[in-house]
């Protein structure tokens, strides 16, 4: 028998939590049945393309130059004929958009990932997304908020729509945790052994909102002088969050580390994880904080909810206030006790997170389509 051809089509190949996923199904999908290439758009983005080849998926760069480019869709249409895929899986709404319009009506199946909620897409993407949303055969949701924004409804025609299913994906389980783990984290980091820390990991983007975090810290350094903060990441911002830690005169509270690719080995060093994120599909990074036994303080926004219980693995805050991020962290600082009680909650939450399940739910999804 032989095995099904599948591609994934991406924007980019960068560290982001929907192109970590790739990277993790790659590691546990079945080989002898799946045969999987993968396209992206955007030549700057491949810090993927080498951990995907070590998993024996192969990458293809479409080339988007900037600027006006629909070139990019053109190679795509040829790759798909020439590779002769039975099912092109998207995830993200512009690749998935051209896709549909120029892999139709002779296309293979097309699964399609939503990652974000629909409500954070700009209004050309939005409506295109939302025009050509028929065509999917399949609609896989990372989140019930995720599927939740989908608003298919609301054009008359698209009402026989594609089956829409919430899958919670996953993490890579295997990690090994021993007692040394923060000790070792520290000394990568460069962090004293006993001073209290915060981190948190994504991308610098307004999305993610870092600079609540950093005014967060600020109101805390008279009750906690030793605090620091870590940001792994990087991204457009990246600049003017240094300058506002400038101004904030954190500059030696706050660790900007770029991007890592140790995220996991860095993750002990911490005391605390936070997130900020004004819009959130299910953050890859929270994930992993749970597997590492971090007491979490996340916004209540997108899929956290379905990830974090309040006062069980974390303390929910809502977006955009420094102030109810920083009481927050000052309970879980002042309170060995309940960051204890959120550690051991965190480890057990994270065994739900799976990402072999979600593979080999995805495995089915393409035999189906």
């Amino acid at each position: 028998m032989s095995r099904l051809r599948v591609l994934w089509l991406a924007k980019g190949l960068g560290r982001g939590g929907a192109e970590k996923l790739l990277v993790s199904c790659a590691r546990t999908l079945d080989a002898s049945r799946f045969e999987v290439e993968v396209a992206y758009l955007l030549p700057q983005k491949d810090a993927l393309v080498g951990e995907l080849a070590e998993a024996g998926i192969p990458a293809h760069c479409l080339g988007l130059r900037r600027g006006f480019d629909p070139s990019w869709a053109w190679r795509l249409r040829r790759l798909v004929r020439q590779r002769g895929y039975d099912v092109v899986h998207t995830h993200m709404p512009v690749p998935a958009v051209a896709a549909r319009l120029l892999l139709w009506p002779d296309s293979p199946r097309l699964v399609h990932t939503e990652h974000n909620t629909w409500q954070r897409y700009r209004w050309p993407t939005y409506a295109a997304n939302l025009a050509t949303y028929a065509r999917n055969d399949h609609v896989i949701a990372v989140s019930q908020a995720v599927a939740d924004s989908i608003e298919m409804r609301r054009v008359p025609h698209l009402r026989a729509a594609p089956p829409v299913e919430v899958l919670v994906h996953g993490i890579d389980l295997d990690t090994p945790r021993d007692a040394g783990a923060r000790a070792r984290a520290r000394g990568l980091l460069g962090l004293a052994p006993d001073a209290p820390v915060v981190g948190t990991v994504g991308n610098l983007t307004a999305k993610k909102d870092q600079v609540t975090m950093l005014r967060a810290v600020q109101s805390l350094r008279v009750a906690h002088p030793a605090l620091r903060l870590v940001i792994i990441g990087t991204g457009p911002l990246q600049k003017a969050l240094e300058r506002e830690t400038q101004e904030l005169g954190l500059a030696d509270v706050v660790l900007f580390t770029g991007m890592r690719d140790d995220v996991a080995d860095l993750l002990p060093a911490f005391d605390i994880f936070g997130l900020t994120s004004r819009f959130e599909g299910l953050p890859i990074a929270l994930l992993e904080a749970l597997s590492a036994g971090l007491p979490a303080v996340v916004t209540a926004v997108g899929g956290t909810p379905e990830v974090i219980t309040d006062e069980q693995e974390g303390l929910l805050v809502s977006p955009g206030s420094p102030q109810a991020f920083a009481d927050a962290v000052h309970r879980l600082l002042t309170d060995d006790r309940l960051r204890r009680r959120l550690s051991l909650a965190a480890l057990a939450r994270s065994e739900s997170f799976d990402i072999r399940r979600a593979t080999r739910r995805i495995e089915e999804i393409y035999e189906a389509a």
